[in-house]
């Protein structure tokens, strides 16, 4: 595999020049570039397109955290890698898929390991798929009807994919590339589903335990559901993680 391509951005050259220097001590890593703030940060994604960006939170111009909504948007399959001295970011920073969060001032052998699990990441070593279980969990087949923007809407149980809380309100998601934005609650609308079929894997994600296709990590605290039927990915927290080998065990 070629180098993965990193770029680096915060306003802090001394510590530009700390995480240029680890970034060359790495495998497998190449460094194609440097932004000293937000808008530098994404001109450089647009004509470098690293596979890994280093960023800080508190920036000239756009925020890391802002920054990383727009990479999202432009490739969700960069990794995210937030360095800052400020913690109180980091629920923002994982709301955009944040591969890891580091506060400063950080070991160089933390960074180091950081690089590691994303170079297994991006060479595909982490995938840990869900072990067979034991008995198959089947959709009770119930009629679900939803209050949404356009009106009503009804569905299957077996239909619904993921449901997942975002800007506010509560999008359900469904086999056929539907999606539907209700008002409801996260609580309100798992209320209304089968738990033997549908699990809280997050504060923000509902699963349908029939459509899991993989589980892979990514971050220390968080993984990756991707589900047959959709492209759109939910997380899980190592607990529910955890909570789920046993109930499929």
């Amino acid at each position: 595999m070629d180098s993965i391509r990193v770029a680096i951005a915060d306003d802090d050259e001394g510590m530009r020049l700390i995480e240029a220097k680890l970034i060359a001590l790495a495998e497998g890593f190449d460094l194609v570039g440097e932004a000293c703030n937000g808008d530098e940060l994404m001109e450089l994604v647009e004509r470098e397109h690293p596979q890994v960006v280093f960023l800080d939170v508190e920036m000239p111009g756009k925020t890391g955290v802002e920054c990383g909504r727009l990479i999202q948007d432009m490739d969700p399959s960069i990794v995210l890698i937030f360095a800052t001295a400020h913690d109180d970011y980091m629920s923002e920073a994982f709301s955009v898929y944040a591969f890891d969060y580091l506060v400063k001032p950080f070991r160089n052998e933390r960074v180091l390991q950081t690089l590691a699990r994303v170079r297994s990441r991006l060479t595909g070593q982490s995938e840990a798929p869900l072990p067979s279980p034991h008995r198959e969990t089947q959709a009770r087949g119930d009629r679900i009807m939803l209050r949404h923007r356009d009106g009503l809407a009804f569905l299957d149980a077996d239909e619904i994919l993921l449901i997942q809380r975002e800007n506010r309100a509560t999008v359900v998601v469904a086999e056929g590339d539907r999606s539907f934005v209700t008002s409801e609650t996260l609580a309100e609308t798992e209320a209304r589903l089968d738990p033997e079929t549908f699990f809280r894997c997050h504060k923000s994600y509902i699963i349908n335990l029939n459509k899991i296709r993989t589980i892979e990590p990514y971050g220390r605290w968080t993984y990756i559901v991707k589900l047959n039927g959709t492209r759109m990915d939910a997380l899980i927290t190592h607990e529910k993680y955890e909570e789920l080998l046993v109930r499929f065990s």
